[in-house]
C-alpha cells in the first residue's frame, strides 16, 4: 500500500470573471453605461496607456476573491489597453482605477451603494461619479488624502483626470470632451457620420459642377479663338489685314 504524503501546496485561488449579476437592470441604465464607457474609449483611443472598461470585476487584493466590485465604467491611467477577464490589481503594477462611474437603476439598494462607496474610498479611486437617469441627478466625489469628498456643484464640473465636463439640464445629463464635443450614443454617432458623408458628397458634387462649368467656359473660349483665327485667315485671303481694321 502506497501512503500519500501531505503537501504544502495550497490550492490555486480562482478569481471569477463574472459575479452572476446583470450588467444593467433596464434599457436606460444600459444605454448610459454604454454611452459613457464607449465615449471614454473614443476619448483615449490614441493613448495606449489608458485602459477603459465597463462592468469588469476589479480585485484589489491578491488572495481574496470575495473582495471585488464591478464599476459600470472605470478608467485606469498607466495601464495598457487590451482584453482582460478581470482587473487584478497586483498584476497591474498595483494601480487602481482612478475614475469610476455608477449608473443607478430602481433596483439599486442603499446598502449596496454604501458598500461600493467604502470600497472605492478604501482602494484608491480618485474620482467617483454616480448618475441617476430617472431623477437626472449627478453626484461626484473627489479624493482628498484618504477621503472621498463630495463635489458641491456638479453642473459645469470638469473632471481633473478625464478633463470632461458635466452639464445638467432639467431633463438630461450632457457630457462634453476636452474639445467641446458632446458624448453621443451609437445611433447619434451613426447619424452624425451619415450627415458628414452627405455633406462631403454635396461638396464633391458642387466642386464637380464648378469643374464642369470651368471646362465649358474653356471650351467656349477655345471655340471663340478658333472662330477668330478662321476669320483672320479669311480676311487675309481677301487681301485684308485684320490688324488694320
Amino acid at each position: 500500500m502506497v501512503q500519500q504524503l501531505p503537501t504544502d501546496t495550497a490550492p490555486a485561488i480562482i478569481y471569477p470573471d463574472s459575479d452572476g449579476q446583470p450588467m444593467a437592470d433596464n434599457t436606460k441604465q444600459f444605454r448610459w453605461i454604454v454611452v459613457i464607457k464607449e465615449n471614454l474609449e473614443l476619448l483615449f483611443a490614441a493613448n495606449p496607456e489608458v485602459f477603459v472598461a465597463g462592468d469588469l470585476l476589479w480585485y484589489p487584493v491578491e488572495g481574496d476573491n470575495k473582495l471585488r466590485q464591478a464599476p459600470d465604467a472605470m478608467v485606469v491611467f498607466g495601464r495598457p489597453k487590451g482584453d482582460r477577464g478581470s482587473y487584478k490589481q497586483w498584476e497591474e503594477d498595483h494601480i487602481p482605477p482612478q475614475v469610476v462611474f455608477e449608473i443607478l437603476s430602481p433596483g439599486n439598494r442603499l446598502k449596496a451603494m454604501a458598500q461600493k462607496f467604502q470600497f472605492y474610498k478604501r482602494y484608491g479611486v480618485e474620482e467617483y461619479y454616480v448618475y441617476d437617469p430617472d431623477s437626472v441627478e449627478l453626484i461626484g466625489w473627489l479624493r482628498s488624502g484618504e477621503e472621498l469628498e463630495v463635489i458641491e456643484e456638479m453642473n459645469g464640473w470638469v473632471s481633473p483626470r478625464l478633463e470632461i465636463r458635466f452639464q445638467l439640464t432639467s431633463d438630461n445629463l450632457e457630457i462634453f470632451g476636452p474639445s467641446g464635443e458632446r458624448f453621443l450614443s451609437f445611433v447619434e454617432l451613426a447619424q452624425q457620420r451619415e450627415q458628414e458623408r452627405q455633406r462631403a458628397e454635396q461638396e464633391y458634387q458642387r466642386a464637380e459642377q464648378e469643374r464642369q462649368r470651368a471646362d465649358e467656359a474653356l471650351t467656349q473660349l477655345e471655340q471663340e479663338r478658333q472662330r477668330y483665327q478662321a476669320l483672320e485667315a479669311l480676311l487675309r485671303e481677301r487681301g485684308i489685314d485684320p490688324n488694320q481694321l
